[in-house]
Parts: structure tokens; C-alpha cells; sequence
């Protein structure tokens, strides 16, 4: 999303905190995150691939020129905030919904990165059914992964002999900021046994955070 995000991410991976991260190629710090990560080749990451924008002070666009993805976008031809995933889910076409995922996983290639896997921003496993498909199929072209999280794409996915995580996939968001480093304390100690994903989100919280988040 910005600078002091992209830092926090590749340091928590570096300190040993988190494993893995995505990049979501429509911000406008994805070209800052683009240079940290190739000069970082070990680190694995996906395509966090976006047609979601939560921030009322960044905006972020498709890749794919407006007139070729209406249906994905507001009245204002921007991405809709997360209060209105309802109407991009009911408006968004499958075709020009693949035009923008190209579009974002491309911009991974030209920017010579190599990514592991395909996840989503704010639509839990790609918010429909179809869309979920569709993701399956850019995966199997371009040989990555799929991170999925909901009962119906785990079976999907178990079916084709693919990993899945066990029910429960932990948002950091969900947890209290009071108590929140004795809650993963508590949390990793009563982890069952099994294939187990925590999403975290780290920042800085220097002057940029403050103005920008």
C-alpha cells in the first residue's frame, strides 16, 4: 500500500515472524514493493490480486484501461470500498474480471518477479464461485498456487489432491489490539495438528501511517 508498509512486511519476514506476503500491484507503493522483493529473491510472495480499495486517502485503479472493465468499477470509475463489495459482486463480469487478474499478474512478470501463488484482497476466496474458478484456471497457466480459506474452494481444492489449511484461518484484523501479542501466545500454544495460516499485517508507525492510515 505504501512505503512504511512494504518495510514492515519484508522485515517481519526477515525477523522470522511471517513467511510468506503478497503484492498488490494496483497501489502505489507496489513499484517500492517490487524493488524490495527482487532484491530479496528468497522471500516468497503472491498476487494479492485487487479490485477492492478500502482507503479514502490512497486510491487505486485497475491496470486494465476503465472502458475495457466497467462492471468492476463505481460510478466515480474507481475500485469500490469494502462497504460496497456487495454491488461489485453483483455487477462484476467474469470475463472482464480475468482482464484486470492478467493485467495484475503480468505486472508481476514485467516487473521481473516471479510470484508462488494467487490470493485475494477483501473477497474471501474471490467472493464468488466463478471468480474462484477462474482464479483455479490463471493459476494452473501460469503454474502457482491458490490460498483459500472457505469450506467450498478447500473441497475444490482437496479434490484435485491440493493442500488446504484446516478451518480457521486467523485475520489479524479480527483480534482486539489490547492483549493481542498474549492472544497469539495463547493461540500458538493450542494449535492443532495440521496446515494452519495467520494473516498478519504489519506496519511502521512513523508519520506516513499517521497520515495515510
Amino acid at each position: 500500500m505504501y512505503q512504511a508498509v512494504n518495510e514492515a512486511v519484508v522485515r517481519s519476514i526477515e525477523d522470522g515472524i511471517a513467511a510468506s506476503c503478497s503484492l498488490m500491484t494496483p497501489c502505489p507503493g507496489a513499484a517500492h514493493a517490487a524493488g524490495l522483493l527482487r532484491e530479496r529473491p528468497e522471500v516468497p510472495f503472491g498476487v494479492h490480486l485487487t479490485l477492492v480499495c478500502e482507503s479514502p486517502v490512497l486510491r487505486w485503479e485497475p491496470l486494465t484501461p476503465r472502458e475495457k472493465v466497467p462492471s468492476l468499477l463505481d460510478e466515480n470509475g474507481r475500485f469500490h470500498p469494502p462497504e460496497r463489495i456487495p454491488d461489485l459482486l453483483a455487477a462484476a463480469r467474469v470475463e472482464e474480471v480475468e482482464l484486470e487478474y492478467r493485467a495484475q499478474i503480468d505486472a508481476v512478470a514485467t516487473a521481473g518477479l516471479t510470484p508462488t501463488h494467487l490470493d485475494w484482497h477483501c473477497l474471501a476466496d474471490g467472493g464468488r464461485d466463478d471468480v474462484f474458478d477462474l482464479t483455479m484456471a490463471l493459476a494452473g497457466e501460469y503454474g502457482l498456487a491458490v490460498r483459500a480459506w472457505l469450506d467450498p474452494a478447500r473441497r475444490k481444492l482437496r479434490a484435485r489432491g491440493l493442500p488446504v489449511v484446516r478451518p480457521g484461518f486467523l485475520d489479524s484484523f479480527a483480534l482486539d489490539l489490547e492483549g493481542k501479542a498474549e492472544t497469539y501466545a495463547r493461540l500458538l500454544r493450542e494449535l492443532p495438528p495440521g496446515l494452519s495460516e495467520w494473516a498478519v499485517h504489519p506496519g511502521l508507525g512513523g508519520q506516513e501511517a499517521r497520515a495515510l492510515d
